[in-house]
């Protein structure tokens, strides 16, 4: 009989949520088995954007900078673009600066910009790819691919699965705590009985209802057909069709977004419907297709059940409007895996967990909203069959319906859903004033307990090591703002003797107290702000209980 293995945490599902909450936990000193059933990272296109938050935890493990070198070549602007046909008139453009030109920006901006890390386009599949490459050079991250969970159970100690490799006896695993990363209709939630609240699918033209994805090798696209300025997406909208074509190389491969053909459509009905977008015949190889379904905004009921979590797509599902799904479930597993190494280390306390469910959920429900309604933004745009008209009422049509998609793409900046997730209200932060307001398309920085910390660029290098987030340690920080900041040794003190990591920031920086507004700040280890104040509390080891799910505030 096969001998029982164990693991601190067990993740099911090893696509990019599943693999960064590994890293993460990694970083902590935590060990994890990843359970996958494929052998090898998936090869075929998924999400494109990598947004301005997943970078900066991207740059927190140390990888920001070879993923950065992924995707589109580094001039290659990342235009949205849209046109009748591809090779007809262009209605509209969002300019949007290449990665060569967004990293000039960033290396010139000032010292309060916030966004050290730029977003940027890569498609899933080339990121995986380099992920499970890095994954494997980690002492703490065991991969066991091949392998499909096919139970869980768990009991008030241990979580138990079962792992059935394609060949061979199934392996038997206990571990402390459990994460289905296994997305939609993965085992994980399905076990637990957890439903997912929400909005289903939208019934309209545009990526609605049931749609097709389609991985395709266009060799002759940008010589014979998009022979001006490039793009990163490429829209054709007529009142035959609407597609959209991402570039995932810059040069011969396309991911094609569409709800124009039958979601079971051959290869030939894909190249035919690529050739009426273009408006002239060209070379279409279909490299692989799959369904889909756009629209959705899905939550689950529950993200903790027990010692069973779930986090990605398995707690969430969105339209890809916004490329706001793979990032929300990054974020969840920074969020999910400083509380699992804190209890694993015996200094996060009973409610420390269950501010996991509390602090990402409504972010979930926040996000999904926000795709939800791009989507329909896009949906309500016109697409009468004077768009192709040569006289007047044609150039009337362009110009109508350009003008319907330069207010769309203003509602595409989203910087507010990148970075402005917030947690107030959650059990373990000490609320200390009301929050800036919610703005999908702005952020505002601010200490305000709940927040991501505001960014500080320290030097003038702005590379490696020159970001307030860089010099953070990887438990808590508590920052001394601006060279008059009272002592952090009493709060040093009660952290020592919690077991809580703590390090002690000073800046000195007129800026950095400007920016704040504080003298002393406590940066949680996934760098948002949970107390502030201009003296420390009197008792500090209520505010190390507080912060750790020790007890509730005093």
């Amino acid at each position: 009989m096969q001998r029982t293995q164990h693991t601190p945490v067990a993740i099911v599902g090893g696509g990019p949520v599943g693999i960064m909450l590994a890293l993460f936990l990694d970083r902590h000193g935590v060990r994890s088995v990843v359970f996958d059933e494929g052998e090898n990272p998936y090869d075929v296109p998924r999400g494109n954007t990598h947004n301005a938050r997943t970078m900066e935890h991207y740059r927190s493990l140390g990888i920001s900078a070879p993923i950065r070198a992924l995707g589109l070549p580094a001039e290659h602007p990342a235009d949205i673009a849209y046109f009748t046909r591809y090779s007809g008139p262009e209605l509209s453009r969002l300019k949007l600066a290449s990665r060569a030109r967004r990293m000039r920006q960033t290396a010139v901006a000032p010292a309060t910009d916030q966004t050290p890390e730029p977003v940027h386009r890569a498609n899933q599949m080339y990121v995986e790819r380099f992920l499970y490459e890095h994954v494997r050079t980690r002492p703490n991250i065991t991969l066991r691919l091949g392998r499909q969970v096919t139970d869980i159970e768990q009991d008030a100690e241990h979580v138990f699965l079962r792992a059935q490799p394609a060949d061979g006896p199934a392996e038997h695993w206990t571990a402390r705590f459990a994460v289905g990363c296994d997305g939609g209709r993965g085992l994980v939630r399905r076990s637990l009985g957890v439903r997912y609240d929400g909005e289903g699918a939208l019934d309209q033209e545009v990526l609605g209802s049931r749609a097709t994805a389609a991985h395709l090798r266009l060799p002759t696209f940008h010589r014979d057909v998009m022979t001006g300025r490039r793009a990163w997406s490429y829209w054709s909208l007529n009142s035959e069709l609407a597609m959209n074509l991402i570039s995932l190389n810059g040069a011969d491969e396309f991911f094609l977004l569409t709800s124009s053909v039958a979601p079971d459509a051959g290869p030939d009905d894909i190249a035919d419907l690529v050739r009426r977008g273009a408006g002239m015949p060209l070379p279409v190889e279909v490299l692989g297709r799959r369904p889909w379904t756009p629209g959705v905004a899905l939550v689950a009921e529950r993200f903790t059940i027990g010692r069973i979590l779930l986090a990605g797509d398995a707690a969430h599902l969105f339209t890809p409007n916004g490329g706001f799904g793979m990032n929300t479930g990054v974020d969840d597993a920074a969020n999910l895996a400083w509380k699992l190494a804190g209890i694993l280390a015996g200094w996060g306390g009973p409610g420390l967990l269950a501010s996991y469910e509390a602090e990402r959920r409504p972010t979930a429900r926040r996000n999904t909203t926000a795709a939800r309604e791009l989507n329909m933004g896009l949906g309500a745009v016109e697409r009468p069959a004077e768009l192709e008209h040569p006289g007047p009422d044609g150039a009337a049509a362009r110009a109508r319906v350009g003008d319907q998609l330069r207010c769309y793409g203003e509602r595409t900046h989203s910087l507010g859903v990148q970075l402005g997730a917030r947690y107030d209200g959650s059990p373990v932060i000490a609320q200390d004033g009301p929050p800036p307001a919610d703005s999908w398309g702005t952020y505002t920085p601010s200490s305000v307990p709940g927040g991501r910390a505001p960014h500080l660029w320290l030097d003038a290098w702005h590379g490696p090591g020159s970001s307030l987030y860089d010099r953070l340690g990887p438990g808590f920080t508590l920052l001394r703002l601006g060279g008059r900041a009272p002592t952090g040794k009493p709060l040093e003190a009660a952290a020592q003797a919690h077991g809580m990591p703590l390090t002690v920031l000073d800046v000195d920086q007129d800026a950095a107290r400007d920016l704040y507004q504080r003298d002393l700040v406590l940066i949680r280890p996934d760098q948002h702000v949970a107390w502030r104040g201009d003296q420390l509390p009197q008792d500090p080891d209520a505010l190390v209980a507080l912060v750790t799910g020790a007890r509730g505030a005093r």
